[in-house]
């Protein structure tokens, strides 16, 4: 169990155009929830309809600004950019975007096949800098931005039986430090999450066996389990210009497990 608030509140963040993607469940949502709650108007991608829609309905019902859901396949990059660019006309011009969507679904070695290598790596990567590009003229135009990266520390363990997702994940923390010497003049800065074994509904239905919770609990320092709360808490951090001066820098949150 994660301990309790209060937690930390982050005025800055107030009427900032906040995008996550992957937003509808997991750990996105709980950063929808999370910026939403310290006044952020806040957009979502997502193809999962059904979840957006009753994540937009619950946070309406608790009085906090209402998110917009963008239902957007985000490997279409043209379905992407076209969504970033009506979220800009509707919204304004985008100051914080996470890039959180990815897909950890389990792969060996002797399966992968170029057609599942191009799908994994899009689905995991390729969308991640089409976004950051997308929203980067707007930072520039505001003279700020934060883009968070979400990788994983699939790739510092290393993981096993997801080896193209593994590659994904350590792209990312590449291309984030690329990212922030690019546009680290404009003001806007470029960092990246990577979380261990977080406690969401889709780890715990698919992947988290009680063997595999007690070998998470072994290597971890912290002996419970991390839940998506205390990341989006970490992301709101790294957006708000609190970290004002953070840019080209990977956090880990995982328990001490690395």
């Amino acid at each position: 169990m994660a301990p309790p608030g209060p937690f930390a509140v982050y005025p800055s963040l107030r009427e900032r155009v906040v995008v996550v993607t992957g937003g509808a469940s997991g750990i996105g949502a709980a950063m929808v929830e999370a910026f939403a709650s310290n006044g952020g108007r806040v957009a979502f991608l997502d193809l999962q309809k059904e979840a957006g829609e009753q994540l937009v309905q619950r946070l309406r019902d608790t009085n906090v600004h209402a998110p917009v859901f963008a239902r957007c396949d985000l490997t279409d990059i043209a379905a992407l950019q076209d969504a970033f660019a009506k979220i800009d006309e509707r919204l304004g011009p985008v100051e914080v975007l996470i890039n959180n969507a990815g897909n950890d679904s389990r792969h060996s070695l002797e399966e992968v096949t170029p057609e599942f290598w191009d799908r994994t790596i899009a689905v995991n990567l390729k969308h991640q800098f089409f976004a950051a590009q997308a929203v980067i003229p707007g930072m520039r135009r505001l003279g700020r931005g934060s883009i968070i990266n979400m990788s994983s520390i699939a790739w510092m363990i290393p993981s096993t039986n997801v080896p193209v997702y593994v590659t994904a994940k350590a792209a990312i923390v590449g291309m984030t430090r690329t990212l922030a010497h690019e546009v680290g003049k404009d003001n806007i800065r470029v960092n990246c999450i990577l979380p261990g074994a977080i406690a969401t509904e889709r780890q715990k239905q698919l992947w988290f066996t009680p063997e595999y919770q007690a070998e998470i609990l072994a290597a971890q320092a912290l002996k419970r389990l991390i839940e998506p709360e205390e990341v989006a808490r970490l992301a709101l951090f790294l957006a708000a210009d609190d970290s004002a001066a953070i840019t080209n820098q990977n956090y880990v949150i995982d328990g001490g497990w690395v």
